[in-house]
């Protein structure tokens, strides 16, 4: 793995473990085990790596709800796997970094804010998408329209990850994901 790589996994680790506001150029510098002005060669500011880290991890969302589009096949099933993507931080104890920098925002450059738009806006615009064929299939039971279910699981996935991390208990998360999938199944 090549530097730059290197310092964008640590960089993504660190956000979705503390916060943009968590840590430091010296943290990575640390753990890459180089001098800290090496890190200014690859991203001059710390806003230019977050700026990357959100076109990556954005890529990384697009990538994962098309395997999941692609490998499940009711509804039902895309909506627990799209509900796994936010387990799967849950279980390396780690926030999405999406909602990490959410709740930094009013502390980030303002060039990061859009890119968390379009970040969420992918999530709502998939969710619709398999909400809707859903419904007209007859596999899911929606209780208003599409748009509004979309925006409901994408913040409960949020919030339960939050709460859960902060608790240290899974059962908020549990509890959460399981109203979502009932509530959805016929």
């Amino acid at each position: 793995m090549d530097m730059k790589e290197r310092i964008l996994d640590i960089g993504q680790r660190l956000i979705q473990q503390r916060g943009v506001n968590g840590f430091s150029y010296a943290d990575i510098a640390k753990e890459v085990g180089v001098a800290k002005p090496s890190l200014h060669h690859h991203f001059a500011t710390k806003t230019d790596l977050v700026v990357r880290l959100m076109e990556r991890y954005s890529e990384q969302l697009r990538e994962y709800l098309a395997s999941v589009s692609g490998n499940k096949e009711s509804a039902l099933d895309k909506v627990a796997g799209y509900c796994a993507l936010y387990r799967t931080n849950l279980d390396d104890k780690r926030a999405c970094m999406g909602g990490m920098l959410s709740a930094e925002a009013n502390t980030l450059d303002p060039q990061v804010q859009p890119m968390l738009q379009r970040f969420f806006e992918t999530q709502r615009q998939w969710l619709v998408q398999v909400l809707e064929t859903g419904a007209s299939a007859g596999e899911l039971r929606l209780a208003g329209d599409a748009e509004a279910e979309a925006c409901n699981i994408i913040a409960s996935m949020q919030g339960a990850l939050v709460v859960s991390r902060s608790a240290v208990d899974t059962t908020f998360f549990d509890l959460a994901e399981r109203a979502i999938l009932d509530r959805l199944g016929k």
